[in-house]
């Protein structure tokens, strides 16, 4: 039976994928800037399609590097490290970002489906979030607590969705991201640079004793 700590585990990784600053976040910013809250929440309810896909396969990528062989669960971990780590430094090196106008429409819905399921950045970020909340307890990581791991995810999705549908329509929030857009995403970078930094530092160490 799954533990507590690991659905809290699943959970937390959730609303971080969710609420992290990134493209979609912006992109959500920009719409709530632009058209207030209820079409972002609109844009929010139709990503959350892609959120679980994504994180959903990022949980059966990592079960089954579990299963399969604990060596891939750190290589995994290793190669999504380094690839957050290009993500972070792209973004604190960052001189400018872009908008979302594109991304608004007449449909935010379907708009939020579309970005979802077809943002190529999505799995590997997904992927690497989970594997760095998981890295020090891979044996949590089994087949049979795979229906706990989504149901937590979900719980998680929904909490952080909450968060942003709270944050994007306040006044503050528009003035913020029309004055300081590049400061939002070199903080992301740091973000981003802090899950490299965690994932590689459990991960390396382990890489290191079965080469030696």
């Amino acid at each position: 039976m799954i533990d507590a700590a690991a659905l809290l585990s699943a959970a937390v990784a959730g609303c971080l994928y969710v609420v992290s600053p990134g493209p979609a976040v912006l992109a959500l910013v920009g719409i709530g800037a632009a058209k207030g809250r209820r079409p972002a929440l609109t844009f929010l309810l139709g990503h959350l399609a892609g959120d679980t896909l994504w994180c959903s396969l990022a949980v059966l990528a990592l079960v089954g590097a579990k299963v399969f062989d604990p060596l891939l669960f750190e290589i995994v971990a290793l190669a999504c490290g380094f690839y957050l780590g290009f993500l972070g430094f792209k973004g604190v090196t960052a001189r400018s970002a872009r908008g979302a106008d594109d991304l608004i429409g007449d449909r935010p819905y379907l708009r939020g489906v579309a970005f979802g399921l077809t943002n190529p950045k999505s799995y590997p970020v997904a992927l690497a979030m989970y594997t760095a909340l998981f890295a020090g307890r891979p044996e949590a990581l089994t087949v049979s607590a795979m229906p706990g791991l989504f149901v937590a995810s979900f719980v998680g999705f929904l909490c952080g969705d909450a968060i942003l549908a709270w944050i994007v329509g306040t006044g503050f929030m528009r003035r913020l991201y029309l004055s300081h857009a590049v400061t939002i995403v070199r903080v992301t970078g740091g973000l981003f640079l802090a899950f490299a930094a965690t994932t590689l530092w459990e991960a390396v160490p382990k890489l290191v004793t079965r080469v030696v």
